[in-house]
């Protein structure tokens, strides 16, 4: 049986030493390779079809949530075990909605983490201490999103749909306090556009105004500190 491949990707050194060490002394694991960015980690996932990629959410140029959902898109054959430090049920719920295979705190312990990752080479799903098949995690998202949901938000599971890769280009822009007419600008498309995206990143966030979707994207690690100062 051929060793489970793993592919790193985050911008810490110390922190990416860590896994690779902790990797690489089990027998049956092997990583390929680090990435420090999501656009490397991406390119890193494409050209080595990696079993797993340990990708910490919070990443400069694409976050974690962004390299899911397009490994997910592409439908590359890689399981992602997204690491974070904004460990919250809404959070949780996004990872799994984008597709990821585990999601867990980067302070997880060095035996747990070899045992996610082989977990989830094997296509299972890990959600804290609980592993799921496909069935299983789908049945826990659906009672997960209907706990948390809010009130006026009755039947309308659309809240914690992921945001497109669009939306959260969208979004990033909001964060450097550009206002619509900048962001299109930007984007080359029509102000309109925009007004419908954010009126879409709104409702999915569950939040009532351009300040709180900032902060909220900011608070879950989707947009790095020193991204948000707009360009001269």
């Amino acid at each position: 049986m051929e060793n489970v491949s793993v592919v790193i990707v985050d911008d810490h050194p110390l922190f990416r030493e860590g896994v690779r060490s902790v990797i690489d002394s089990e027998d049956d694991l092997d990583v390929l390779a680090e990435g420090t960015s999501g656009d490397q980690g991406i390119k890193l996932i494409r050209e080595l079809r990696p079993d797993v990629a340990l990708v910490d959410v919070n990443l400069p140029k694409m976050n974690g949530m962004q390299v899911t959902r397009s490994v997910i898109s592409e439908r590359l054959d890689t399981s992602i075990v997204l690491l974070t430090a904004y460990d919250d049920v809404e959070q949780v719920l996004h990872a799994f909605s984008a597709g990821a295979a585990a999601y867990c705190s980067k302070d997880v312990e060095a035996g747990k983490l070899v045992d996610i990752v082989r977990q989830v080479s094997r296509g299972f799903f890990v959600v804290g201490d609980q592993v799921f098949d496909k069935e299983g995690l789908e049945d826990w998202l659906s009672r997960g999103v209907e706990t948390v949901r809010r009130p006026h938000l009755e039947g309308d599971v659309e809240a914690f749909t992921p945001l497109s890769p669009r939306e959260m280009e969208i979004l990033q822009y909001v964060t450097r306090g550009m206002s619509n007419k900048e962001i299109a600008a930007s984007l080359g498309i029509s102000h309109q556009t925009v007004k419908n995206h954010m009126t879409a990143i709104l409702h999915k966030l569950d939040v009532e105004d351009r300040t709180q979707a900032a902060v909220y994207a900011l608070r879950h690690g989707w947009v790095r500190l020193q991204d948000t100062r707009k360009k001269k």
